[in-house]
């Protein structure tokens, strides 16, 4: 059997071991049934079991750390705007938008290492390319390509889960959206904050993008998730990840699945460090409703996001939906690169 508990909020917790085991076949069954129970609830759920070690989150933590301590002129020298269209690099406190606003936030912004060479870099694509990376921290890159891939081959994993919770093959999503995903990966930090009436949101309410996301989170809490029984903690849970549904996969399953808003607010008054991983579509894929789904209602579904928005109404590639959201996050930069 797989596990399954839950955290005070109500959030599963699902051992995710036996998706890495095709022969398994009881035991992924069972997982399978427990994911398609967590993302038809709230779309978030943890896993153990995941096979990213603790010494590579541990190893990931120690120089995020390291960096966030560099000082300003340091971090400059690895500013998005140095990025160009790959869209990587650092930004400041308050340098991304939620919703309009600024987030309480620096970051860096990371994902799968694109040579000069390669066909897409070649031509210009955007959200394709080299990472930036520090030069007083060269420990960071080993660190966080080596997580990169640990945490990458368990989101292939998951989607295989996630392919047999509806009833499809286990290679569905690798056959159709993920031979070559779009894999973007944040170091994020929010800092302390003084105790205050004033509502600070690290992040504000959003849903992610694309198809799944894998959150590291260090000990201190701060992710809320809006639940169908109102708005929920996720706190850290040592030697697990956590897993959201995103809009590619509330569009794929008309809904069945739904990409959940979320916010974050560091109340731990210590500077908190979290990781999210963004295993998304390749960025050429049309991304369709599935074999299995029905019709869904458009206007029901705007009527339910705080932005008004609906992913069921978009027509076009994942690309163009990645670019249409990321241009509103960094206005400034999408204007000068895009």
């Amino acid at each position: 059997m797989s596990g399954l508990d839950s955290t005070p909020g109500g959030l599963p917790v699902i051992d995710m071991a036996s998706l890495f085991d095709a022969s398994r076949t009881t035991e992924r069954a069972q997982v399978a049934r427990e994911i398609e129970l967590a993302c038809r609830d709230s779309g978030f759920f943890y896993v153990t079991g995941h096979g990213v070690t603790d010494a590579q989150f541990e190893r990931l933590e120690r120089e995020s750390r390291r960096f966030f301590a560099l000082s300003r002129a340091a971090k400059e020298a690895i500013a998005m705007s140095r990025g160009g269209v790959a869209w990587r690099g650092w930004f400041p406190l308050g340098g991304e938008l939620t919703s309009g606003r600024p987030d309480r936030k620096e970051g860096l912004y990371l994902g799968t290492e694109l040579g000069s060479e390669h066909p897409r870099v070649k031509a210009g694509w955007p959200l394709h390319g080299a990472n930036l990376w520090p030069s007083e921290v060269p420990e960071l890159r080993p660190a966080v390509l080596e997580y990169m891939a640990a945490c990458t081959r368990a989101a292939h994993a998951l989607m295989e889960g996630i392919a047999l919770s509806l009833g499809l093959e286990a290679g569905y999503f690798r056959q159709h959206y993920t031979a070559d995903p779009t894999v973007l990966f944040r170091v994020f930090h929010y800092p302390a904050e003084p105790a205050t009436s004033e509502e600070r949101w690290g992040v504000g309410e959003h849903t992610d993008y694309g198809l799944l996301t894998l959150l590291a989170q260090d000990e201190h809490g701060g992710l809320q998730v809006k639940t169908p029984r109102g708005w929920a903690e996720a706190p850290p849970i040592p030697g697990t990840l956590v897993c959201n549904v995103g809009d590619m996969l509330d569009r794929m399953t008309v809904g069945w699945y739904r990409s959940t808003p979320h916010r974050v607010k560091n109340v731990s008054g210590k500077s908190r460090l979290s990781f999210p991983l963004f295993f998304d579509p390749d960025f050429v894929a049309e991304v369709q409703p599935l074999p299995c789904a029905s019709n869904v209602d458009v206007d029901a579904d705007r009527s339910r996001r705080w932005d008004g928005a609906s992913v069921h109404a978009y027509r076009g590639t994942y690309g163009d939906y990645l670019l249409g959201k990321v241009s509103k996050v960094f206005p400034e930069l999408g204007r000068r690169v895009l």
